[in-house]
């Protein structure tokens, strides 16, 4: 049987030397500089990968499954089986069988168990007309499978519904673990953690380093459960604190994502989506820096009042921008040369703030970048209320605590990370784009001169 896999990352490595080791001839695909199986033909291309192919397994990632399925569509032989087993919502599955073509044999494909703790024998769910004969394809290779006929997405919402559970418990397991580590009393949780789990502290470190080692991808995981969620007439709270737990472990993973965000224009990050997300335009550099971005940690004070940027300071994190709603009141100043510096020592990548600033000289001659409405000589109130960490409306943008800000001369701008990867991709086409007519424009415009 000839085999393709899509994808040769972690996942896609473990089908790959499966079915080569069942004896099954196997090329691979991966844009990425992946180290390819042994014994295994990597392709150029995926339209050439699955141009000879009977068995086709798609194991990209979600985000770009769509566009891999499209490149293969009108490659693909007539009898050949394409397993989609991506973790994604069902809608992205049907997007991929459209992509296919009507005529596609194509399966819904979700694995709902540990690849690193069973390789390829891990548990699938397969929907779709096709996936008995897909259930048979895995099953030469040892996978527990389970064929649900019914409809594409059925087995991908099965997934979801599983991960509102798995990765909730390892949020759970990984805040419980760094609580113990604050307390000085590591050992004792994790102790207690693997005393109530059926494989004890197999399950507690297999829990506790996926959740880390997986943060961004389980965190879209989440964002398409909530997706889910969000057609039931509840509140799911509780997901929803899981989904903020990955994303503030993927942190380290992001640091390459805000810097390469700092190189897009603002402009070109609008222009390249719905341009939604921009704070207002009163909202200017307070002196001339450079771009900067990060993520947000999010104040919310009554105008003139300055108790909770204090309270922030210290919960910060290298990298962060603090974004602080002050209501857009301009008559007292929010912060100064003091906290400017204070939050300069803590590595704050620096400020966005709907109100007021003063010692605006000293503030650039710290070189600390700082975006806000104006300028007032007048001091702070120090008395609050406040808050912190919350979802808050900033000159007429909404952010919440952990988005993306890029800031720039032209101003402000919030980016869902979740969205992150797309939105810098699409921003870099504006700008190639861009880049293009103003050389067909000079070139004309040299052709008439001469």
């Amino acid at each position: 049987m000839r085999v393709t896999i899509l994808g040769l990352g972690e996942a896609g490595s473990a089908y790959a030397s499966a079915f080569d080791e069942a004896g099954h001839a196997v090329t691979g695909f991966d844009p990425s500089p992946v180290a390819t199986p042994p014994n295994v033909t990597r392709a150029a291309s995926a339209a050439e990968a699955v141009s000879e192919a009977e068995v086709v397994l798609g194991l990209t990632t979600a985000a770009p499954s769509v566009a891999v399925a499209s490149e293969t569509a009108g490659h693909l032989r007539s009898e050949a089986i394409y397993i989609d087993m991506n973790a994604a919502s069902p809608q992205k599955k049907r997007e991929v069988q459209s992509a296919l073509g009507s005529d596609a044999k194509f399966v819904d494909g979700a694995v709902i168990g540990s690849v690193i703790q069973f390789g390829a024998r891990a548990h699938v769910l397969l929907s779709g007309p096709y996936s008995d004969l897909a259930a048979t394809v895995l099953g030469t290779i040892g996978a527990q499978t389970e064929s649900l006929q019914g409809q594409i997405g059925d087995a991908s919402q099965r997934k979801l519904l599983r991960s509102v559970f798995m990765k909730g418990l390892g949020a759970l397991i990984t805040e419980a673990i760094q609580a113990g580590e604050e307390a000085g009393e590591t050992e004792w949780v994790r102790a207690q953690i693997a005393g109530e789990l059926a494989l004890g502290e197999k399950a507690l470190d297999r829990l506790l380093n996926g959740t880390a080692q997986h943060a961004r991808r389980r965190s879209i995981e989440l964002n398409d459960s909530l997706t889910l969620l969000a057609s039931f007439p509840r509140q799911w709270p509780m997901t929803q604190a899981a989904q903020s737990v990955h994303l503030t472990l993927s942190r380290t993973e992001e640091a390459s994502v805000a810097e390469q965000l700092a190189s897009i224009p603002t402009s070109a990050l609008g222009d390249a989506g719905d341009r939604l997300g921009f704070l207002d335009s009163a909202v200017k550099p307070m002196w001339k820096s450079a771009p900067i971005s990060g993520r947000a940690f999010t104040v919310h004070t009554r105008p003139g009042d300055n108790l909770a940027i204090h309270q922030a300071l210290p919960l910060t994190q290298p990298g962060d921008i603090l974004v602080v709603a002050g209501g857009g009141d301009c008559e007292r100043a929010l912060i100064g040369e003091l906290i400017a510096e204070r939050a300069q020592l803590r590595g704050i990548a620096g400020m966005v703030i709907d109100g007021a600033i003063r010692d605006v000289d000293e503030i650039e001659a710290l070189g600390f970048p700082v975006w806000a409405r104006g300028v007032s000589p007048a001091g702070p109130y120090k008395t609050g209320p406040g808050r912190l960490r919350e979802t808050i409306s900033a000159a007429g943008a909404v952010c919440h605590h952990g988005d993306f800000i890029v800031a720039d001369a032209d101003g402000v701008f919030v980016v869902n990370p979740l969205e992150a990867e797309k939105v810098l991709a699409d921003g870099r086409a504006v700008v190639a784009d861009e880049e293009g007519r103003k050389a067909v424009m000079r070139q004309e415009a040299s052709q008439q001169t001469q």
